[in-house]
């Protein structure tokens, strides 16, 4: 072997473990930023940042309709508690967990009956670890006879 080839092998040899090194996949990283105290009992946060993402699920609205595709037309606390559900199936089905979710939309057309079953959402999110951006908007209608509807995003 000439001295060129020795000095290229002994070089590979010497870098090829620290190449190794830099190349392992980093853990996904998640911070929660919140300035004040108060959005902790309302169960979500003000920002969440995410550091090396593997992947990015965006779910549609999910809402109570039945496996057959049946739109639900029982009461708001039926309706959330099936769209929990639906959303928490849709997470799992893709391979990702609750606690991923870091963004989360929640469309209603009656915050007045929202109101005394969102207990229901916070028990389903502190059960779950979910802690994320949240927006809540209050809409003329949804879907057919549906009342409530959760879009989230979610990593891992």
């Amino acid at each position: 072997m000439n001295k060129t080839a020795k000095l290229t092998a002994l070089s590979i040899l010497i870098t090829m473990p620290l190449w190794a090194q830099t190349q392992k996949e980093q853990k996904m990283e998640k911070r929660i930023i919140n300035p004040w105290q108060w959005q902790d009992k309302r169960s979500y946060v003000q920002a969440v940042e995410v550091k090396h993402v593997e992947s990015t699920l965006y779910i549609s609205g999910q809402t109570a309709i039945s496996d057959d595709g049946t739109s639900s037309n029982e009461d708001m606390k039926t309706q959330l508690v099936k769209a929990l559900q639906n959303l928490e199936t849709v997470i799992s089905k893709a391979g990702y967990k609750p606690e991923g979710i870091v963004r989360l939309n929640i469309y209603t057309t009656s915050t007045a009956e929202l109101w005394p079953n969102f207990k229901i959402f916070q028990d389903w999110a502190a059960k779950n670890n979910v802690k994320q951006a949240l927006t809540l908007l209050e809409v003329k209608s949804l879907f057919e006879t549906l009342k409530v509807e959760l879009e989230a995003t979610v990593v891992k």
